[in-house]
């Protein structure tokens, strides 16, 4: 009996995912768009009920990781995501054979450096510890950002693509470590300084504008895309979250609760 049961239950989900497949597959159903939490989920939420009510329902999940959202898009259980710079995007595509597209730029998070032990980039002692992303993109972009500071010197200085060995010249012999984009508001107390992505300094209570050491400028290259496989870019659903997403009503949305942290892209 246990076991007929099991396969009755079984049999009942494979039934319920055909139909949600059904479903999703005519465009009735609603838009499933992956994001991380600040800024990108509170910006799709500002924009479902106006979505909505324009014939476009959106359903968002949020993620705490920057590889599962990509990873269900391509599997198909996204139809989109929101959350990532075109480089991450092309280093996910080439490392995993993907071939997902961007749809339209949406925003530019500068990215900072944060520290719970030192009130400025000089007050930094010889040998300290210093908590990095450890995705490759965004190394790049970090180790840039320590060069403009006048922290270290690269072998190229508008090369995002380098690594720790490109370091060509490091005064303060700074002590890198590479980890998790999530976790380093986190280890923030046990570092010395850690160059954070503003949506995750923005869901641990930091204030880009006042508490980093140093940030990006507003000319920062890195905008963040709403993306989607390659055969489901000009689908109508799509197409509707991207014009809304570049409205005037988020620019101002964007404008109005970050402050200067989170900038529209042009």
């Amino acid at each position: 009996m246990l076991r007929r049961s099991l396969l009755i239950a079984a049999a009942s989900m494979i039934l319920a995912a055909c139909g949600q497949g059904a479903e999703k597959a005519d465009g009735t159903g609603p838009l499933v768009v992956g994001a991380t939490a600040v800024p990108h989920a509170e910006i799709l939420e500002f924009l479902a009920p106006s979505l909505a009510e324009a014939g476009t329902p959106i359903e968002v999940r949020v993620f705490n990781d920057y590889v599962q959202p990509n990873t269900q898009l391509v599997e198909g259980g996204l139809d989109a995501n929101y959350f990532q710079t075109k480089p991450y995007l092309d280093e996910f595509n080439a490392a995993r054979g993907a071939t997902l597209v961007t749809v339209a730029g949406i925003h530019v998070e500068p990215l900072g450096a944060y520290s719970r032990r030192f009130q400025t980039l000089a007050a930094l002692p010889d040998g300290a510890d210093v908590a990095i992303p450890n995705d490759a993109s965004s190394v790049g972009r970090s180790l840039i950002l320590l060069q403009t500071a006048g922290l270290i010197r690269l072998a190229d200085p508008t090369n995002p693509s380098q690594s720790l060995r490109d370091i060509t010249e490091n005064p303060k012999n700074l002590r890198f470590r590479e980890l998790e984009s999530a976790t380093l508001p986190r280890v923030l107390d046990q570092v010395d300084m850690a160059v954070i992505n503003t949506n995750y300094a923005l869901d641990a209570g930091l204030n880009p504008r006042e508490d980093a050491l140093t940030i990006e400028g507003g000319d920062s290259p890195y905008v963040n895309y709403l993306v989607t496989r390659a055969e489901n870019q000009n689908d109508p659903r799509v197409q509707a979250l991207a014009t809304a997403l570049r409205s005037q009503a988020v620019k101002d949305f964007i404008a109005e609760k970050y402050d200067g942290a989170v900038i529209p892209a042009n």
